[in-house]
């Protein structure tokens, strides 16, 4: 018998996390399991710990207004999505302990970044759109672990390796009233990132238009 590795999604569908197709989950699904992955270990100053869904939307926040130029619908989605597999695994392990785990679960999280962007027709990242994507996902990364796991901005650089300055802004404070960088519960994380997936989603259907336009 091959090997299987069944997780049953909260909307009933059940995902072979060995074996994947673009169709084993749920958009609900995939919100659900990022806000309730947690970064950093699961370990937070505040009373809740971060979601991966927060950070996703926070990174996305960050590389928009970063961005010169409007990225498109696409280019979005693959920037709220680019830890999605970790919400189907729901695991996120802290990046000095990848290698550790072996090539396999390298293999896995590619699989299940393959069907994510065949799912969601997420573009190949360039070269130049990698780096820039890397760019602020370091910047959040910096930015989290003074304001919400509460390593100085020292230990950041020394101790984490960290290069990029914390942020003293949270991108996403201003668009939903929140205390800056505190941790959502997760049906709010998962709330607020289903409705992002899905207004990206319904603009990339529209031919990228932004919200409250009509189409020529």
């Amino acid at each position: 018998m091959a090997d299987r590795a069944w997780v049953r999604l909260p909307s009933g569908r059940r995902l072979d996390l060995l074996s994947p197709t673009p169709f084993d989950w749920t958009d609900t699904d995939l919100a659900t399991g990022l806000a309730r992955t947690f970064r950093w270990g699961g370990h937070s100053a505040w009373p809740e710990p971060l979601s991966v869904a927060q950070h996703s939307l926070t990174v996305l926040a960050l590389r928009r207004s970063r961005t010169r130029n409007r990225l498109t619908p696409a280019q979005e989605l693959r920037e709220l999505l680019h830890d999605a597999d970790e919400g189907l695994i729901n695991f996120d392990c802290i990046s000095p302990l990848k290698p550790f785990l072996g090539p396999g679960f390298a293999e896995l999280q590619a699989r299940l970044l393959a069907v994510i962007a065949t799912r969601y027709r997420l573009p190949a990242w360039t070269s130049e759109e990698k780096r820039a994507h890397k760019s602020v996902d370091i910047a959040v990364a910096a930015g989290e672990a003074v304001h919400v796991v509460g390593w100085t901005a020292q230990e950041v650089r020394e101790t984490l390796g960290i290069r990029a300055a914390p942020m003293a802004g949270d991108p996403l404070a201003v668009r939903y009233g929140d205390p800056p960088w505190r941790p959502w519960a997760p049906d709010v994380a998962a709330a607020r990132f289903f409705e992002e997936l899905q207004a990206l989603q319904a603009r990339a259907e529209k031919g990228g238009l932004p919200p409250g336009a009509a189409a020529p």
